[in-house]
């Protein structure tokens, strides 16, 4: 990000015209307290997975994980954070990255844990993205071989049951 002049017309300008290198930098959010004192850093630029906590807005308070970042209009989408239209229908409402604070982060990117210099073994499976259901599935299966599929009649294709179902033309003239 190249040191913009002072002038509003000309910050604007460089916000219409970033690249998306320079727009990922700019779209850094504060670290909480508490991952402040962990990682050392202060802020870091959002990314999908990570938890935020909304500091204004109509949904000051609330806890979401990020769904979407959208560059282009240097806004961030999350979960459960919906507005109805005149329709009744929900949208998702876009937020500024200025009105947030990283609650939690998505260390499952190994490039991630190096910027900040942490150790595998330090990162928790939830900060990895993985949860516990997906833990327990791949143990199930090792524990107990899967048992061998009963052979069962293959189901006949439409077309054969139709022609099966309708007695040929010729049959009836022969009976007849």
């Amino acid at each position: 990000m190249s040191d913009s002049p002072h002038s509003p017309r000309r910050q604007r300008k460089a916000l219409y015209t970033a690249t998306t290198f320079e727009r990922r930098r700019r779209m850094t959010v504060p670290l909480s307290r508490d991952l402040r004192r962990r990682f050392h850093a202060r802020s870091l630029p959002i990314r999908k997975g990570d938890t935020v906590r909304v500091l204004s807005g109509s949904f000051v308070g609330r806890e979401e994980r990020v769904a979407k970042i959208d560059r282009r209009d240097y806004t961030v989408v999350l979960d459960n954070v919906t507005l109805k239209t005149g329709e009744d229908k929900l949208k998702a409402l876009p937020i500024r990255p200025s009105h947030l604070v990283i609650t939690r982060l998505n260390l499952s990117d190994p490039w991630r844990r190096r910027v900040l210099q942490v150790a595998d073994e330090d990162v928790t499976p939830e900060e990895r993205g993985e949860t516990a259901e997906e833990e327990a599935t791949p143990e199930a299966p090792a524990a107990a071989p899967p048992a061998e599929p009963e052979e069962a009649p293959a189901p006949k294709p439409k077309r054969a049951a139709k022609k099966a179902a309708a007695p040929a033309p010729d049959a009836e003239e022969e009976s007849a």
